[in-house]
């Protein structure tokens, strides 16, 4: 099955709205070593809304290259890049992409990650790690907002987008 379609029928069939928008170009993850495009997620679903921010993968991050400067738009490069950019000096990303439905719901909390030291030995975190307790509190906050916005019958179709 198109795991795309698969990703677009669940939110037609939940009648929930995905909407994704840029917000920076930067670190998204605690560890990042490199940048990437980061969005920002809205999910709607009647009076229920769960925003959060979305990093894409590196290889579908930034259209436009000019050394450092990096952008989705050849209008947010600066006039010096533009004028590079007919001397071919200006790359363009053949793999940049915007994140598809299926790109964040996949990425999703979609399980109750239970106590904090079962999260711990199930994801190989250190109980003593305070950056393992900051991301044990992210996903369970996420989680929590899953739940709030499907029902369980509904986190199980979600769970089965692959």
């Amino acid at each position: 099955m198109n795991y795309t379609k698969q990703a677009r029928d669940f939110l037609e069939k939940t009648e929930t709205e995905l909407r994704v928008a840029f917000v920076r170009h930067g670190t998204h993850f605690v560890d990042d070593k490199e940048t990437r495009d980061v969005y920002e997620c809205l999910l709607i679903r009647g009076d229920r809304m769960f925003k959060f921010e979305f990093g894409n993968s590196i290889v579908a991050s930034c259209k436009f290259r000019y050394g450092s400067l990096v952008a989705n738009d050849m209008q947010t490069l600066s006039k010096m890049a533009k004028r590079h950019l007919a001397k071919g000096e200006v790359m363009e990303n053949k793999s940049f992409a915007v994140p598809t439905a299926y790109d964040v719901l996949t990425c999703l909390q979609k399980h109750d990650v239970g106590t904090f030291k079962d999260f711990c030995s199930e994801f190989g975190y250190d109980e003593d790690s305070r950056k393992a307790e900051k991301i044990f509190h992210a996903v369970v906050v996420e989680y929590g907002n899953i739940q709030k916005i499907w029902s369980e019958e509904e986190i199980e179709l979600l769970r089965e987008i692959q």
